[in-house]
């Protein structure tokens, strides 16, 4: 199998030191579109898609590996051991930061440091912990989307998004939610919105910055404070930004707190 294809990965960038970028759930690379060209000139930025997702390789999709993020997080070594990275500054969107904590437990050394934006260790609400959601409002959206892929995607995407001014962009979410293969994007839900990532964050010991929105139906506040409190080297940023895609609603934010840490 060649990686590079099976991910549609894309190299740009002037620079030596690697960004690896990873999109979240229903969407693909390109949702990077506002942020990547802000460190071209001083790193080399390496935009990939998950299989199933963009251009990947559909053939390269087996349900048996991608129930679980740990298939995700496979692909995303492949990726860098292809390329011989090292140093890496991963930028993680939603679940896809979960990937990054899991890629990173493998691999400490060739980590450099996490950028997670929007992250979730776990969006079912379990005593204490504050995920967003109870367990029988993920299996009604689980439900939901299993019943009416088109319709889940076309109500939740302006939801997530949470910027009513900017149309365009619950367009574009609902679009891209629309582009995935129905069967792909449900068990890929799955996945995202049934695993609890919470008993991995102790023991990562990259240096991470966690960006959590001011509002974010998501991940709310409180999932970024948990993180944080977990992580033995993190740093927490709320960013003024509401909704769940800061890259896409307030990149000159996003870019300026990115760059405040790196």
């Amino acid at each position: 199998m060649d990686v590079l294809k099976r991910n549609n990965v894309v190299i740009k960038g002037k620079g030596t030191s690697p960004m690896l970028f990873a999109h979240g759930f229903g969407c693909d690379q390109n949702m990077w579109r506002f942020i990547t060209p802000a460190f071209e000139d001083s790193h080399k930025i390496i935009l990939f898609d998950h299989v199933g997702a963009g251009k990947s390789d559909l053939t390269a999709y087996h349900p048996e590996k991608y129930k679980e993020l740990d298939g995700y997080a496979q692909d995303i070594m492949e990726i860098i051991n292809e390329l011989n990275l090292v140093d890496i500054i991963f930028v993680g969107h939603s679940v896809s930061a979960m990937m990054g904590i899991l890629s990173a437990e493998q691999a400490p050394n060739l980590f450099k440091t996490l950028i997670l934006v929007s992250p979730s260790s776990s969006y079912i609400d379990d005593k204490d912990y504050i995920g967003g959601f109870s367990r029988n409002e993920i299996d009604e959206l689980l439900e939901s989307l299993d019943t009416n892929h088109m319709g889940w995607s076309m109500t939740m995407a302006p939801l997530i998004m949470a910027n009513p001014d900017k149309t365009e962009l619950g367009e574009e979410l609902t679009n891209s939610f629309c582009r995935t293969d129905p069967t792909i994007a449900k068990q890929f839900a799955r996945a995202t919105f049934l695993t609890d990532s919470r008993s991995i964050l102790h023991s990562c010991i990259t240096p991470a910055l966690i960006l959590q929105c001011s509002n974010d139906i998501i991940a709310p506040v409180e999932v970024g404070e948990y993180i944080h409190k977990q992580m033995v080297d993190s740093k927490l940023v709320i960013l003024d930004a509401t909704g769940h895609c800061p890259h896409l609603s307030a990149p000159e934010e996003t870019i300026s707190a990115m760059k405040g840490y790196v």
